[in-house]
């Protein structure tokens, strides 16, 4: 039992609803965080009477509005799974991101699963028999479900628990 290794299965992985319901909700929540900061950067702006900063933020070209919305949507999906292995949509759908073993993601899989993120379109790669995206494969990260996971590395670590000793 020692030599071996618990390795993700395919009935712990998010199912391809979960994965759908996660992009729409990042989608709309990622589009909230783009307007509440560019709104708080205009008011501190005008607050400390630096209207140099708040007119350049109410007059971005469509470049900086594209850059400033990249660096948004950058930010939160590396800083909420380096943290938390999850962001928001991945707490509502209970399920969270994982390497091959089950266990936390390194912080350099998490920025390559982060930047997988700006292929086009890369969002709808889940969608195939598998619901491993773009992200997943080149990171070697999985979206499981959470409590199936601890669930399985639980029996996996102690069968007799469940009644089924080896």
């Amino acid at each position: 039992m020692k030599n071996k290794k618990f390795t993700i299965t395919e009935n712990i992985l998010a199912s391809q609803g979960q994965r759908f319901l996660n992009v729409i909700i990042d989608s709309v929540f990622i589009y909230i965080l783009i307007l509440s900061a560019g709104t708080t950067i205009v008011l501190i702006a005008e607050a400390t009477n630096n209207f140099a900063v708040s007119s350049w933020v109410e007059n971005m070209n469509l470049v900086e509005i594209i850059a400033y919305g990249l660096l948004i949507l950058f930010l939160y999906y590396f800083l909420t799974e380096v943290y938390f292995s999850r962001t928001l949509a991945k707490l509502v759908t209970r399920t969270i991101v994982v390497t091959s073993d089950g266990s936390k993601p390194t912080i350099k899989m998490i920025f390559i699963r982060t930047l997988s993120r700006f292929i086009v379109f890369e969002g709808l790669s889940y969608l195939g028999s598998i619901s491993r995206g773009w992200h997943d494969s080149l990171s070697g990260t999985y979206v499981v479900k959470k409590k199936r996971l601890a669930k399985s590395k639980r029996f996996f670590n102690n069968p007799e628990e469940f009644g089924k000793a080896e």
